[in-house]
C-alpha cells in the first residue's frame, strides 16, 4: 500500500480530524481503491450522525468521482454540525495554519491542501459564509490564511469577510478581499487595459438577450468593448477549467450555442491567437507568492483550449522535454523575460498569494488568461514521467510554507499576537 493510501486509512476517527482534499484525491489521482476508506466512513456516519469529519471527507471522495451534487449534500451535513475541521500533515509539528474557507467544490477555495502536502504543518479549516456574524471563535493557530476564491456565489461571502476582517491584528496572509473580489475576469481585463508588459483581453459580461441579439444581427459586434468582427470566446459566468466555453466563428455558431445552453449570463471576449510558429498552442500556470512567480505546469497542445490532463504531455516525449527545460531554466528565461509584467500583477493585485494561466506572444506580452486564488497547484504527476517536476514543485512549495513561516516571525517581532479562543 502506497503513502497516501496508508495515510487515508490511519485518518483519525476522533473531533473533527480529516484525511483532505490533498490524500484523497492523490489516492485516486493514482488509481488507488478508496472503497476501504468508504466503507469506514459510511460505518461511522451510520453509528453517528453528527460525525462532521465523516461527512466532511464523503463529501471530497464524491467530489472527486464527479458526484457534485451528493457531495455537496454531504458538505451540508457536515458543515450542520461544525465548521472546524483539521488536517494534519507529516508528524504535525510545524505551524498551525488556520485556513477561512467557504462551502463549494474543489474551485472555491485556494487548495492550500496540496500546497502544503509534504509540511508538517496542521491545516485548520474554518468555514464561514455570507451571514458569519464575527471571526472570535477560530481555533488556535499561529497565522491565517483568507482561502475564498473569487466566484459569483462567493461574492456575498468575500464581501463579509472584508467587514470581519477589518479589525484582525493577527498574522495573516491574503487579508484582501476586495482584490479577490476583482480576480473576475472582467476585473482582471480592465486592470490591466494599459499595461503595455500585458495581454488581458478585454472581457465583458453579456446577457443571454444581448448574446441573441448580436447573433441575429440586430446588434453589432462592435458594440461589445473590445470585439470588433469574429472569432469570439463566450463562456457563462462562474464557470473554469473550460466548460462551456467556446470559439465562436460567426453569427449563427453564436445562435447554435445559445440553442445548446441555458445559462442567463456570459463572458464574451476576443479570441487571441497565441499559438507558436510550430502551430500548437502551450499554456503555462505560475504561482506567485510573496511576489516572486514559480513554475507549475506548461502544457503544449494542438488545441487553442490548452488543459494539463488532455494536452497530452504524458504521451508525448517532446512536450516534457520542453517542459523540463521550461521549469528548469525558469527563473533565469521565463521570469526574468517577464519581470515587468509579473511586477505588474503583484502590484495591481496586492496579494500574498495567486496564480495565473498565462502565455507568451510573439511581441513579447504576456498573454494572460485569468488570475485566481483557488487554482490548482499540486505535484500528483507520475515521478516516472515527469521526474523534472519535483525540484521546482518542491521549491514552490517551500515558498509557500516559508511565507506563511516568515509571517508568524515579522508579526511577533512587530508585537503580541491577537489572542484567539480554542474551540
Amino acid at each position: 500500500m502506497n503513502n497516501a493510501a496508508a495515510r487515508i486509512l490511519e485518518a483519525e476517527e476522533e473531533g473533527h480530524v480529516i484525511a483532505g482534499k490533498a490524500v484523497i484525491v492523490r489516492a485516486v489521482y493514482e488509481g488507488k481503491d478508496v472503497t476501504p476508506y468508504w466503507e469506514m466512513l459510511m460505518a461511522r456516519v451510520s453509528a453517528n450522525l453528527a460525525d462532521a469529519g465523516a461527512f466532511m471527507d464523503l463529501s471530497i471522495i464524491l467530489q472527486v468521482l464527479g458526484r457534485s451534487d451528493e457531495a455537496a449534500i454531504a458538505q451540508n451535513g457536515a458543515l450542520e454540525t461544525s465548521r472546524d475541521y483539521r488536517i494534519r500533515n507529516g508528524m504535525g509539528t510545524g505551524i498551525r495554519v488556520l485556513v477561512i474557507v467557504t462551502r463549494g467544490d474543489f474551485m472555491a477555495n485556494t487548495p492550500i491542501e496540496f500546497l502544503l502536502e509534504s509540511s508538517d504543518t496542521s491545516i485548520l479549516l474554518h468555514y464561514v459564509d455570507e451571514t458569519t456574524a464575527a471571526l472570535d471563535n477560530v481555533p488556535e493557530h499561529d497565522v491565517a490564511f483568507v482561502a475564498v476564491g473569487e466566484s459569483p456565489d462567493n461574492r456575498p461571502v468575500l464581501e463579509n469577510l472584508e467587514r470581519m476582517l477589518e479589525t484582525w491584528k493577527g498574522p495573516i496572509l491574503n487579508n484582501a478581499p476586495r482584490a479577490i473580489i476583482d480576480l473576475s475576469r472582467e476585473g482582471v481585463s480592465e486592470a490591466f487595459r494599459d499595461e503595455p508588459s500585458i495581454l488581458a483581453p478585454l472581457t465583458s459580461r453579456i446577457a443571454r438577450a444581448e448574446l441573441r441579439d448580436l447573433a441575429n444581427g440586430t446588434r453589432g459586434l462592435d458594440t461589445v468593448d473590445g470585439l470588433s468582427t469574429f472569432p469570439v470566446i463566450v463562456r457563462p459566468t462562474g464557470t473554469h477549467a473550460g466548460h462551456g466555453m467556446e470559439k465562436i466563428a460567426s453569427e449563427d455558431e453564436l445562435a447554435g450555442y445559445l440553442e445548446g445552453r441555458d445559462e442567463t449570463d456570459f463572458y464574451i471576449a476576443p479570441f487571441i491567437d497565441y499559438s507558436s510558429e510550430d502551430g500548437k498552442f502551450r499554456k503555462q500556470r505560475i504561482a506567485v507568492i510573496d511576489g516572486k512567480p514559480y513554475a507549475s505546469h506548461l502544457a503544449i497542445s494542438d488545441h487553442w483550449m490548452v488543459h494539463y490532463l488532455s494536452a497530452g504531455m504524458a504521451e508525448h516525449g517532446e512536450r516534457r522535454l520542453e517542459e523540463a527545460s521550461w521549469m528548469e531554466n525558469f527563473d533565469e528565461d521565463f521570469a526574468m523575460r517577464h519581470a515587468k509584467a509579473f511586477d505588474a500583477l503583484s502590484r495591481r493585485f496586492g496579494l500574498d498569494y495567486f496564480a495565473v494561466d498565462c502565455a507568451e506572444l510573439s511581441d513579447g506580452r504576456l498573454l494572460l488568461f485569468e488570475a485566481d486564488v483557488a487554482m490548482i497547484v499540486h505535484s500528483m504527476d507520475s515521478e516516472t514521467v515527469f521526474p523534472y517536476k519535483k525540484k521546482p514543485m518542491a521549491a514552490l512549495f517551500a515558498a509557500f510554507e516559508n511565507a506563511l513561516a516568515k509571517r508568524v516571525v515579522r508579526d511577533a517581532k512587530a508585537g503580541p499576537l491577537l489572542v484567539v479562543k480554542t474551540l
